[in-house]
C-alpha cells in the first residue's frame, strides 16, 4: 500500500483558499457514486497486463469496502473499463504516436472487449445493480469518452469518489474532468494505485490544491455511514 504524504504546507494552502481542509464531508450518500477506474486484468494480471501496476491489487479490499458501504447507504457504484476500438487508432492518433509498435500491439490485445485483459479483476465485488461503463480515453468524464456523466446525472448523482489505477493518469484525469463537469469530486488516497509513492502523492497533491478533496477509505466510510444515519433520522 502506498505511503500517503500530503505536506502540511499544501493543507495550509487549501484551508487558506476554502476556509477548511475538506469540503465534501457532508456528502449525501444517496447522491454519491463510487467510480472505479480501470481495475482490469490489462493493468493487473501478470502475463496479460500491457501496463502492470502491482499496487493495484492492494487497493481491492478498500474499493470493495467502499462499494458495500455506499450501496447500503443508497449510492451508486460504477465500474469503468478502458476499451480499445479500431477508431482509436485515428481518433486518438497523438497518443498512439507516442507508443512503440510493440507496445501498441500489446495494448490492443489487452484492451479489446472479449479478451482476458479487458475483464475486471476477479477479486472485485461487482453486483448486477452496479453500472458498467466503457471509456476510450484516459478520462471517463471527458465529453465523448464515455456516457458516465449522463448516466450519473440521470440518477441524481452530484458527488463522485474516484478510485482505481493508475492514480496519476486515468484516475486523476477522470477526477479533474469530473470536477470540470460540476461533480463534487474526491480522490480516495488509499483507493488509488500508481507505480510508486512519488507519482501517487504528486497526483493527490495536484488534485487537492485546486480540484476537490482527498480522503482515506476509513474517513469516507465514516462520512457515508454518519450522513446516512442523519438522513434517516430526519425522515
Amino acid at each position: 500500500m502506498h505511503k500517503i504524504v500530503i505536506p502540511q504546507s499544501v493543507i495550509d494552502r487549501v484551508v487558506a483558499r476554502r476556509g477548511k481542509a475538506l469540503s465534501y464531508e457532508g456528502l449525501d450518500p444517496r447522491r454519491t457514486a463510487l467510480v472505479v477506474v480501470d481495475m482490469q486484468n490489462a493493468f493487473m494480471l501478470p502475463g496479460v497486463a500491457h501496463s502492470p501496476c502491482a499496487e493495484a491489487v492492494e487497493i481491492v479490499p478498500n474499493i470493495n469496502r467502499l462499494a458495500r458501504t455506499l450501496r447500503a447507504a443508497g449510492g451508486v457504484v460504477a465500474w469503468v473499463r478502458t476499451r480499445f476500438t479500431q477508431a482509436s487508432r485515428t481518433d486518438w492518433s497523438t497518443y498512439y504516436g507516442l507508443l512503440a509498435p510493440a507496445r501498441i500491439e500489446k495494448r490492443i490485445e489487452a484492451l479489446t472487449p472479449g479478451g482476458k485483459g479487458y475483464e475486471l479483476w476477479d477479486g472485485l465485488e461487482v453486483l448486477p445493480g452496479d453500472l458498467a461503463v466503457d471509456k476510450e480515453r484516459f478520462s471517463a468524464f471527458l465529453p465523448g469518452a464515455s456516457d458516465i456523466t449522463e448516466r450519473l446525472r440521470a440518477r441524481g448523482i452530484d458527488t463522485v469518489l474516484i478510485t482505481g489505477t493508475v492514480t496519476n493518469v486515468c484516475c486523476e484525469s477522470s477526477a479533474r474532468d469530473a470536477m470540470m463537469m460540476n461533480f463534487q469530486t474526491v480522490m480516495v488516497t488509499d483507493g488509488n494505485a500508481a507505480t510508486n509513492d512519488e507519482e501517487h502523492n504528486a497526483s493527490l497533491v495536484a488534485f487537492y490544491l485546486s480540484f476537490g478533496d482527498v480522503m482515506s477509505t476509513d474517513r469516507l466510510v465514516a462520512c457515508i455511514e454518519r450522513n446516512a444515519r442523519l438522513a434517516a433520522a430526519a425522515q
